[in-house]
This record gives structure tokens, C-alpha cells and sequence, in this order.
């Protein structure tokens, strides 16, 4: 078993690159100080300190991962009452789902096989191996665990650590499959968790992960998604070169839609393995588009700056014109460009979820925009309303015209833009 402590953080900043070490890190853009973006706030909060932390956007030249540099505790960013919830998304739902449908059918899973997934929130990726017949097990440090737990899903309510890989190993045997989707660019001790991965899955297991891809991040300027819960933003090569020190092979990629633009990794158990042509393809694009240059991050900073002076422009002329604005979705990008770009409740009153979001009656971190039920924004009819789930504006402007909002559309980005 590999054991590479270089790959775990400790709390504070991070003055090295996070796959390789390299102490070359160029910046690309500094959103500034900003509370935890999960760490919503009750009314009874705001009378007291709030934290913020540095949030800046580097860039390794020696191996092309980008990264932030100030780690927050885990424990703080990723607390009991965490109030995320992945299957009351329905795109999202789906997308998961079909993450574990995929991996029985590329890798030839059996009914009784054991699947772990690890922040596996309120297990609905589980649920699909659980439908073709498999053993589940989730972990999972939050509440959340409760509701998978009640569904059917049998999650351990903590962090994955070699111990929990050990207890786990003890009492369901070795797994077939370990995924790990939109947590990995989260993980603080990396080396412990991909070491912990590796003595729980059998030889030949599958360790699939998903994360962002910093190439969608650049191309479609999300910089929203940059966050302190997103330690890493992942190319194709820095994952290879992350791998390349524990035994896993990445043998396949897949590009997918998951938050705007994602990376599902199929890493083997053993070294030196075959590899797909997918692999190749994709390493030839990030080469292509010069993923391994500075000049994407240039370009992408001086987009970010504009999208924010844009956005800011159209908001508060539409202020000063007595037109009313609402915010639609809660996601955790949302405090980002929230904060960034120095939208307040003068500005933008509330920000409208679903009557079933874990976010109803809390305040939005940084600039405390309480969040309501959409219904408020239904019967108010403002004049605009700005997605801040853009990246998933589609179905959902959709699904606001079919419950007849009559509002102008904002989206924000990648460019800012009005539908009618």
C-alpha cells in the first residue's frame, strides 16, 4: 500500500503545488477574503463575527493543476448541519445515477459486489448500484448521513479515513468499486484518503472520481466555482501525476456535464495498465489549447473582471431605475459571486429555493441575503431574476416559465446576459 503524506494538507495557507510540490505557483486572479460558502447563517448569527479566508486562484507551471492556497478546516467548511443535498436536483439526481449505472456496465460489476462512496451526501449515487442488485455502503461526515440512512443506503456518518478504509474492510470485505463524486477536489489529507481507497478495493477494483475540470472552469469563466471547499481544479495530467504515486492506473476519462463542466476519472488498482485512447485524446487537447500555458489563466482573469463590472453595471442601473431583482438558486457558487461582485440586500432583497432546499430561513454568508421560499418570488413578480444556478439555467428558466414567472432572466456567466 502506498502511504504519501506529501499529498495531505495541513489548515493554513499552502505555499507548494498540491499534486506535485512544485513552489513556483503563479497567481491568476485574488477574489478576496470570503466566508465558507456552505456556512449559510441563522438570524440569530448575525450578531456575531463572521470568518472570512483567503481566496485565491494559482496555477502550477510544472504540472497544470491550479489550486487555491489557504486550507480550512475540514470540520468548519464541512460541519453537522451541512445543508446540501444532492437528490433534490434532478439533473444532478440523474447524473449521479447514471455514474453508477456506467461503471456496472464498463466494468462488468455483479449483483453482491460491494460499492463505497465516499461524501456520499444522501446516497442517491449509491442508489443505483443498489438497484442492480449490489451491496452499498456510503460515508459520510454530516447529517445528511441520517436521510440515506432512512432511504436504505447504510452510510457511516464520518470522514473517510485509513481507519474507517480498515473498519470497513473488516466488516464487508474488499470493495469492487470506491467512487468519490465532487468530493475529491475537497479532500485535505488526499494521500491518506487515495492510500485508504487503495487497501479497500480489490486488485483490479475501480476507483472512480468526479471533479470539476479546470478546462470547462477556464473556457466557461466559473469562476464561481472556485470556493474554499475546492482545494484542487483538476487538468487530466495533474490527476495522472497525482496517480502515478500510489498503485492506480488511470485507464479511462469521461467529460461530463456534472456543475458545469466536470471529469470523471476511472483510476485501476495496479500499475502500468492499458490505457484508452480516451486518455490520449484528451491529454492532446489540454496540450492543444495551452492548458499547460498561462495565457488561458490570463485570458480567464480578464473575463472574470469583466463579467463582474457587467453584472454589477446592469443590477445597479436596474436599482437606481426602481426595478426589482431576486437571486433563483442557492448553490454554493452563489456565495462567490455574490461576495465578488458586492451584490447586498439593497441591491438584491432575497434569493428564492425550492420549497424542499435545506437553505429556507438562512442567510446567504458575507452579504446575508436571507434565503426564501420560491414562492415568495411567484407571487411578487419581480423584474429580473438572476440564476445564480446558471450553469444549469436550461432546465430550470424552464421550469420557472412553467410555473409562470414572468420575470427578465439574468445569466450571469460566462457572459452576462438578459432573456426577456
Amino acid at each position: 500500500m502506498s502511504d504519501n503524506s506529501r499529498h495531505d494538507l495541513d489548515h493554513g495557507p499552502i505555499r507548494k503545488c498540491q499534486a506535485c510540490g512544485f513552489d513556483g505557483l503563479e497567481l491568476v486572479i485574488d477574489l478576496g477574503h470570503q466566508p465558507p460558502c456552505d456556512s449559510l447563517l441563522t438570524p440569530a448569527q448575525l450578531d456575531e463575527a463572521e470568518n472570512t479566508y483567503p481566496l485565491r486562484f494559482l496555477r502550477c507551471p510544472n504540472c497544470s493543476l491550479a489550486q487555491i492556497d489557504y486550507a480550512v478546516a475540514p470540520e468548519v467548511l464541512f460541519y453537522a448541519d451541512y445543508p446540501y443535498r444532492s437528490g433534490i436536483t434532478s439533473t444532478l439526481a440523474h447524473n449521479l445515477r447514471s455514474t453508477g449505472f456506467k461503471a456496472i456496465e464498463k466494468f462488468l460489476l455483479n449483483p453482491g459486489d460491494l460499492a463505497v462512496d465516499i461524501g456520499s451526501n444522501d446516497g442517491t449515487l449509491l442508489s443505483a448500484f443498489k438497484e442492480k442488485g449490489m451491496r452499498v455502503l456510503g460515508v459520510e461526515p454530516t447529517n445528511i448521513a441520517n436521510i440515506a440512512n432512512e432511504n436504505g443506503i447504510p452510510t457511516i456518518q464520518r470522514f473517510f479515513t485509513q481507519e474507517v478504509s480498515r473498519q470497513v474492510r473488516e466488516e464487508h470485505g474488499l470493495a469492487s468499486v470506491v467512487t468519490a463524486a465532487n468530493m475529491f477536489a475537497h479532500v485535505e489529507k488526499l494521500g491518506s484518503l487515495i492510500s485508504g481507497v487503495e487497501s479497500l478495493l480489490a486488485d483490479g477494483g475501480i476507483f472512480i472520481t468526479e471533479s470539476h475540470y479546470l478546462l470547462d472552469l477556464l473556457e466557461t469563466v466559473q469562476y464561481d466555482s472556485i470556493y474554499h471547499e475546492h482545494l484542487k481544479y483538476y487538468s487530466l495530467k495533474s490527476l495522472i501525476r497525482v496517480f502515478s504515486e500510489y498503485n492506480f492506473t488511470i485507464t479511462d476519462v469521461d467529460r461530463i456535464e456534472n456543475y458545469g463542466g466536470s471529469i470523471r476519472v476511472y483510476a485501476v488498482k495496479g500499475r502500468n495498465l492499458p490505457i484508452s485512447e480516451t486518455v490520449t485524446r484528451l491529454l492532446a487537447e489540454e496540450e492543444r489549447k495551452g492548458l499547460y500555458t498561462s495565457a488561458p489563466f490570463k485570458v480567464f482573469a480578464e473575463r472574470v473582471r469583466k463579467s463582474k463590472f457587467d453584472l454589477q453595471q446592469l443590477l445597479f442601473n436596474a436599482k437606481a431605475n426602481g426595478k426589482t431583482v431576486v437571486g433563483v438558486g442557492c448553490p454554493g457558487r452563489s456565495s462567490t459571486l455574490v461576495n465578488y461582485c458586492g451584490i447586498d440586500v439593497d441591491v438584491m432583497p432575497i434569493i428564492a429555493e425550492q420549497s424542499s432546499s435545506l437553505k429556507l430561513g438562512l442567510r446567504l454568508p458575507g452579504k446575508h441575503i436571507p434565503i426564501v421560499d420560491e414562492k415568495l418570488m411567484f407571487e411578487e413578480q419581480p423584474d429580473y431574476a438572476l440564476i445564480l444556478s446558471w450553469h444549469y439555467w436550461r432546465p430550470i428558466v424552464k421550469n420557472l416559465r412553467a410555473k409562470g414567472l414572468k420575470s427578465k432572466i439574468i445569466i450571469p456567466l460566462p457572459d452576462v446576459r438578459v432573456m426577456e
